[in-house]
């Protein structure tokens, strides 16, 4: 990962002074994942350029966050974490140049003020097409230039990949500013963080961004990817961003299909596709993950664990040192082993997860003793008169001191389009509650086993009927 800064102010090496880094000696300093190297390659009274090199350990990364996707069995260690322009970048930035970022100079105090032209390079950029850096940074002032990567040089036909070489360059502006710009988009672009998104996060771009983020016209698409997605804190935080503005946050529509939304129909003008939301599944898989995170627990039980998602979330998790999935079908805990890449974990990864097969309508010893408990999407799939049964297994027999259940709102489904009156989402579904049913039963429950509840909704709401899932979090009394 590569970034180069220069500027052709006189006299040049002030930028040394802006940076607090000697232009006369490399610097190195110890960033999440590796190495941040900060070092000249040219520095005279008329031209000065800084260079940041980031140096991961794939392997390093492996340990830290655990298994990858589900695309082939290497893929944690074969992907383009090390080199493409990411949240690591941006973490390298804050810990390499945060003095710089906060606008202070000891021994230049005036010149943290001073706009200076800049250009900057960024070796390598993944967007979601080539016009994204520049819808990102032309509104803030810059000059932006796209150098295309093709996939093989040597076969045209194959066209270009999805990376590409970032310039941008500005007459005149604070080092402090480009430094901030930076910090927020290029993980903006990337669509990633190698950290789970928290209140702390919503701070820290509502802080960021003061002063150009309202104005952006790209502030939706900025805080959905910067916040990955998650409502909790999107939603919120762009209701901040247009505070003292006339304009308002759109109203959500409804969706063209049940759980993922259809891409926007091409338009004859010649604009990139509006970014793609995450499915309702995901949107809710990550929630409860953030919700877990932000408990802390060492022993997580995915109850219907089915394929493996949630599983591989909690997996990138390192407070978690054990984590047991348990799904009624022995083809889906096959489906999970496979994806999650079981066969290949290293050893001290493996022995946090163990999958058994087995039914949450039956006492089961093995789900004894742990902090929290999700049933993402589970309970819909039950016929009512077995939920008593269910309860009794969960909060009566294993009793996490969490436990986290995920359901359908049924107020919400009147908005799916493709949707008749009285049907459910999924064809396997034995109902779908309102949400004023949903919280008698988890109120209910709580007071029978000596819980409290919280309830929470999932994804956009919709003025009159809510968001369109809804989650209950009972935290045990003790």
């Amino acid at each position: 990962m590569l970034l180069t800064i220069t500027t052709t102010y006189q006299p040049a090496t002030d930028l040394g002074y802006l940076l607090h880094k000697n232009p006369a000696r490399l610097q190195s300093v110890e960033v999440a994942g590796g190495l941040a190297h900060v070092f000249y390659p040219e520095a005279t009274a008329e031209r000065c350029t800084a260079a940041l090199l980031l140096d991961l350990d794939p392997v390093g990364l492996v340990r830290d966050r655990g298994p990858g996707g589900e695309g082939f069995a290497l893929e944690q260690y074969v992907n383009d974490r090390p080199y493409v322009a990411s949240s690591f970048l941006s973490g390298a930035l804050s810990k390499a140049f945060g003095t710089a970022m906060n606008g202070t100079c000891k021994d230049r105090p005036n010149l943290p003020a001073q706009a200076l032209p800049l250009e900057v390079k960024v070796a390598v950029v993944s967007a979601p097409g080539p016009d994204w850096p520049r819808r990102l940074f032309e509104p803030l002032g810059y000059e932006v230039e796209i150098e295309t990567t093709p996939l093989d040089p040597t076969v045209p036909a194959w066209g270009d990949s999805r990376y590409y070489t970032l310039h941008l360059r500005h007459a005149g502006l604070r080092l402090q500013d480009v430094l901030t710009h930076l910090y927020v988009l290029l993980p903006v672009l990337d669509n990633d963080k190698h950290y789970y998104i928290g209140e702390n996060e919503a701070e820290k771009l509502l802080h960021r961004g003061a002063g150009w983020l309202p104005q952006h016209p790209e502030r939706g698409f900025i805080t959905r990817r910067y916040l990955r997605y998650l409502a909790a804190y999107v939603n919120p935080t762009l209701a901040r961003l247009l505070e003292g503005t006339e304009e308002e946050l759109p109203e959500p529509g409804a969706p063209d299909a049940l759980e993922t939304p259809a891409p926007a129909a091409p338009t004859a003008a010649a604009e990139p596709p509006a970014e793609p939301k995450l499915s309702l599944h995901d949107q809710r898989l990550q929630q409860v993950a953030q919700e877990i995170y932000d408990l802390g627990p060492k022993r997580v039980l995915d109850l219907g664990c089915g394929e493996g998602k949630l599983l591989r979330l909690l997996l990138r998790q390192p407070k978690i040192e054990y984590i047991l999935g348990m799904d009624v079908s022995h083809q889906a805990l096959s489906r999970a082993a496979q994806r999650l890449h079981l066969a290949e974990m290293p050893p001290r990864q493996r022995a946090r997860l163990d999958l058994i097969q087995g039914s949450l309508l039956y006492r089961d010893e093995r789900l004894a003793g742990f902090d929290a408990a999700a049933l993402v999407e589970v309970i819909e799939h039950l016929d009512e008169n077995r939920l008593a049964a269910l309860e009794a297994v969960v909060f009566g027999q294993a009793r996490p001191a969490h436990v986290f259940v995920t359901t359908p709102n049924a107020d919400y489904n009147q908005l799916f389009e493709k949707l008749n009156a009285g049907e459910f989402r999924h064809d396997d579904h034995r109902f779908e509650w309102t949400r004023a049913e949903f919280a008698a039963w988890a109120t209910a429950v709580a007071e029978r086993h000596g819980y409290q509840v919280r309830l929470v909704g999932m994804g956009e709401e919709a003025e009159g009927v809510g968001a369109p899932s809804q989650l209950a979090v009972f935290e045990i009394v003790f």
